[in-house]
């Protein structure tokens, strides 16, 4: 349907080279947009943008970025913008956790490390789309993934847990202030999806199955069952919403 199309419109995806972000990407591709992909790596992020580029000729445009810089997250908003003219959505999806374990043994520079990238390389990214968004006078999406671990405390990860909860104030903050812009920021907030990312929960049977018997869907998600309410929060659909939460995670915070 027309309101869920992206035709014209122009996307940054943050942290794009596999996952919940390579599968947005693609989402966004299939519904029309021209799509700017970042990872830190040119290696790893090549080969999505050809992957996609593949089915979605000229769809995709992949840019060596690290979400905990600042002028990296600047880098990605200006190349929508030399490549593609404009700047209409973003989905800060980038993240980071090199801390497992109780919260009293992590040291600073894990706390460094992902507040850098989670909270703050989240904000830089918000920064410069809005204000590129301010000066198009066009309104925009921007989109923060979260995670269930900021509504409720996530077992051994403490510090990603209160990364991922400054996240969701901060959706809540910059859409009050970026409304009258017609800028709705929105976030989600997936539960456990098998990814790269949590590979380290679900490739424990012993974890995986905690999961699972908590998740009333008796599973974890697929990336692809996240990417379908991005497009929707970036599409004219959701135009009358901001400053939401939205759960993907098989009633795992209902229990």
């Amino acid at each position: 349907m027309a309101e869920f199309s992206l035709k014209g419109r122009v996307a940054v995806v943050s942290g794009a080279s596999r996952g919940i972000g390579e599968a947005i990407a693609r989402t966004f591709a299939v519904a029309g947009a021209k799509v700017v992909i970042g990872s830190r790596r040119q290696a790893n992020i090549n080969p999505t943008a050809n992957a996609i580029n593949a089915d979605y000729s000229g769809s995709v445009v992949p840019v060596v970025a690290h979400a905990g810089k600042r002028e990296d997250a600047q880098r990605l908003v200006d190349a929508a913008v030399a490549e593609f003219g404009q700047l209409d959505i973003v989905v800060n999806n980038a993240a980071t956790n090199p801390h497992f374990g109780p919260i009293l043994t992590s040291v600073p520079s894990q706390w460094d490390k992902i507040l850098d990238v989670n909270v703050k390389g989240c904000f830089w990214l918000c920064q410069a789309a809005a204000r590129q968004m301010q000066a198009q006078a066009t309104g925009g999406k921007i989109i923060n993934i979260a995670s269930v671990a900021g509504i409720e405390p996530g077992l051994m990860m403490g510090i990603y847990s209160v990364s991922k909860a400054a996240v969701l104030m901060l959706t809540k903050v910059l859409a009050l202030e970026l409304a009258a812009d017609n800028i709705q920021v929105n976030a989600i907030a997936p539960g456990f999806i098998k990814t790269h990312f949590s590979k380290a929960l679900w490739d424990n049977t012993e974890v995986r199955a905690g999961i699972e018997s908590k998740t009333p869907a008796g599973r974890m998600g697929q990336p692809q069952e996240v990417s379908g309410l991005a497009l929707y929060l970036a599409s004219d659909a959701s135009s009358f919403m901001t400053g939401a939460v939205l759960t993907v995670d098989g009633g795992y915070t209902l229990t």
